[in-house]
């Protein structure tokens, strides 16, 4: 999450060995290019069809090309978490939720940025998911996505507690699980697709749900 994509870089990686990111504009521009054709794939054709050779297929380039920026297809999967945040802006998304003046202004944010961030996610996550438990580098891929869903989820869970406007019986814990589970794939896809919900609308209804089921109520028995 924002400010948290940088903190897990590398922990799950695996063993391939990293190349590090090229400093000039022109390789830069192709190893860009690697992994759009590499989020590509994944959206249209699944994980399974994500190959070295399918990247420079799609990019146009020769493997010698794709090598000379990835080790290996561990080392692209790898380094597709950062591109697609890059990409879709998710640090700018959430510094809204940093940046909010308070716990449960934060938390309004956070409704909005996965109504703004998520349905754009969709084809990604079900790439991944549909085979995370029979690929090694999918399921690296998840863990590094959880872990940093997590740790936002967690921060949101604790600033609440810390402002006493953690609703009962709710510890930081378990809010932080279950605002973790409400990142849900299935979710917002039967409300935007099936249902056929805005992202205003999406932001404003998550909103009040969180709202109603985690802040503690005011004076007038209102929740927040």
């Amino acid at each position: 999450m924002g400010s948290v994509v940088g903190s897990v870089v590398g922990s799950v990686v695996g063993p391939a060995v990293r190349i590090d990111e090229p400093t000039n504009a022109r390789s830069r521009r192709t190893r860009e290019a690697l992994l759009d054709a590499a989020r590509e794939i994944l959206e249209r054709d699944g994980f399974h069809a994500l190959t070295m050779g399918a990247v420079a297929h799609r990019a146009e380039v020769s493997r010698g090309a794709v090598y000379l920026h990835f080790s290996s297809r561990s080392d692209v999967v790898a380094a597709l978490f950062d591109h697609i945040a890059a990409r879709e802006g998710l640090s700018d998304s959430l510094r809204r939720v940093r940046d909010a003046p308070d716990a449960v202004a934060a938390l309004d944010e956070w409704a909005a940025h996965l109504a703004r961030y998520h349905p754009r996610m969709i084809a990604v996550d079900r790439a991944i998911t549909h085979v995370q438990h029979d690929d090694p580098d999918a399921a690296a891929h998840r863990r590094r996505v959880d872990e940093a869903q997590r740790e936002g989820c967690t921060h949101l869970a604790r600033r609440l507690a810390d402002e006493g406007r953690l609703a009962e019986p709710w510890t930081v814990a378990t809010a932080r699980d279950m605002l973790f589970a409400l990142i849900s794939t299935d979710m917002i896809e039967r409300l935007t697709v099936g249902c056929g919900w805005s992202e205003r609308r999406l932001a404003d209804r998550l909103a009040t749900l969180f709202r109603a089921t985690f802040t503690r109520r005011d004076g007038t028995g209102a929740p927040g």
